[in-house]
């Protein structure tokens, strides 16, 4: 079976500063991969160059069989490939649902020669936010922004999903909503990347942990096994985990 997506040797650098080194890895469909590590260890980096908003300087990337190494990101998400970013900044001035309808219409519903306002309602449905479609996204709370940023990606009707520190900022009793979210995409055959600092939401969702340092793999494997090693330990963390 050919995997929806595959990273091989795939290399980024800026001047002296590398953020992604000789990296490779593979996704089947279906599957959700969780991505941790400290700030500036290549993780948003990483989703950059899968989602196309970078380009490596050696390496391939592969969608499905299809190489998209130097594909631009607006035909990434065309092809299925869609994102959250860490920091929401939706149209303020717009409602929710307008928001939504943007981001249908620009990839999803091309893709599949649907009608964008359904996609839209589909996605505001799937990410908890249809009560407030009518609403202004400028008034929007912290976690509803977050929800809302899911929502766009829902739109573009992704065969991937990459989610950018999706929990970070919420509180505690924000985050189980939030991973009640997107258990529910996995449940629906979603495939997942989401890179993340709140390391016990990720433990509730992913089938597999990658632990990257410096642009470089560290480990790989059964989630609570990696975040078990000294090694990721003593490099990400810094202190002793008890899961």
């Amino acid at each position: 079976m050919t995997a929806l997506l595959e990273l091989d040797d795939v290399s980024k650098s800026f001047g002296r500063v590398v953020v992604a080194d000789h990296l490779s890895l593979s996704l089947d469909a279906g599957e959700a991969l969780g991505v941790v590590g400290p700030n500036g260890a290549g993780k948003t980096s990483m989703l950059n160059l899968v989602s196309g908003n970078l380009a490596p300087d050696t390496g391939r990337i592969v969608l499905d069989g299809e190489d998209v190494t130097r594909l631009a990101a607006h035909r990434r998400a065309r092809l299925g490939v869609g994102r959250t970013y860490q920091i929401p900044r939706p149209f303020g001035g717009l409602t929710v649902f307008e928001n939504v309808l943007l981001a249908a219409g620009f990839a999803g519903a091309q893709r599949h020669g649907g009608d964008p306002a359904s996609a839209s309602v589909a996605a505001l449905e799937a990410s908890g936010m249809l009560a407030t479609a009518n609403v202004a996204a400028g008034t929007l709370t912290l976690l509803d922004r977050k929800r809302l940023e899911l929502a766009r990606a829902l739109a573009t009707r992704p065969r991937l999903l990459l989610l950018d520190e999706i929990a970070g900022g919420l509180t505690e009793h924000e985050v189980p909503l939030l991973v009640a979210t997107i258990l529910r995409l996995r449940a629906a055959g979603v495939t997942i990347i989401w890179i993340e600092h709140v390391v016990h939401a990720l433990l509730a969702v992913v089938d597999r942990l990658v632990a990257i340092d410096f642009g470089r793999k560290l480990a790989e494997g059964v989630p609570h096994d990696v975040m078990a090693s000294p090694q990721v330990q003593s490099v990400y963390l810094g202190v002793d985990l008890t899961l």
